[in-house]
């Protein structure tokens, strides 16, 4: 069974749903959200993922536990089911408004909490055809001792180097268009950081874009041909260091537009989005 938490607004018109469902899900998402013209661009729970949950943070590498959901990759073993999954339990609102929310949550597995999160969303309209979706998370590691944070990367498997901020979209007959402000097609963008990255679908586009310096150091994690997904990489070839009492900062804004925008709209929208 799933639970609203929030409806999300923008320009008076309702653009996103923030859900958890039970307890094996893992984790709080964001689905459905749609353009401001009522177009859905998430996708949640598709046969050919059953763990992809629309907008989220999905990490499946935290000190050996599992928050992205599915198998766990073992080097020299490969995909592999384990009990090793972990939730992200929301402890309380700081606000709830209907253009955005600050939540606070709990990110325990093995009966402890290896993770404390602060998560800001905000909604921003960007003209009658656009808006932006302004999503930052802290993670602070709250124990006595260091952590690492990994993906398949870094535990053997090359190009899978997933975990963070992760966008599953609408599956649609043709693969979405992939492009930066210097790539284009999934082969040129996947691995690589850029400042903004573009996923074009038949009559929608998002646009997403680091906002800050480290955020836009992450490479980006590309899938169109498989499935349309795209992500901010925390841990894209080596583990990401988190000492006892550190937090590691990022912040994404997602343009999401209704029809198709070549390069010049979609660089302008991401600066737009960034500063708005």
């Amino acid at each position: 069974m799933t639970t609203t938490t929030a409806v999300l607004s923008c320009a008076g018109r309702p653009v996103g749903r923030y859900t958890r469902g039970p307890a094996e899900d893992g984790r709080p998402h964001l689905h459905p959200v749609t353009t401001l013209g009522g177009t859905p661009v998430t996708e949640e729970r598709p046969a050919d993922h059953v763990h992809h949950l629309g907008a989220s943070v999905a990490v499946p590498d935290v000190a050996g536990y599992n928050f992205w959901g599915g198998r766990t990759f073992v080097r020299g073993q490969g995909p592999t089911a384990l009990d090793n999954h972990g939730v992200q339990r929301h402890l309380g609102w700081k606000l709830r408004d209907p253009d955005g929310f600050v939540e606070e949550l709990s990110w325990e597995a093995g009966g402890t909490e290896l993770l404390r999160e602060h998560r800001t969303v905000a909604t921003a309209a960007l003209g009658d055809t656009a808006w932006a979706l302004d999503f930052s998370f802290s993670l602070t590691n709250r124990g006595a001792g260091g952590l690492s944070i990994g993906s398949p990367a870094t535990n053997g498997r090359p190009g899978a180097g997933y975990g963070g901020f992760f966008w599953r979209a609408p599956k649609e007959a043709a693969a979405p268009l992939l492009f930066t402000e210097d790539g284009e097609g999934e082969e040129a963008v996947h691995g690589r950081a850029a400042d903004w990255i573009a996923m074009s679908g038949e009559d929608w586009t998002l646009v997403f874009a680091g906002a800050t310096e480290e955020t836009r150091r992450d490479p980006w994690f590309v899938r169109g041909a498989e499935y349309p997904g795209v992500g901010s990489s925390l841990a894209a070839d080596r583990r990401l260091s988190v000492p006892a009492g550190a937090t590691v900062v990022r912040r994404i804004v997602t343009v999401v537009a209704d029809g198709r925008l070549d390069r010049a709209a979609a660089a302008a929208l991401a600066r737009r989005a960034v500063t708005a």
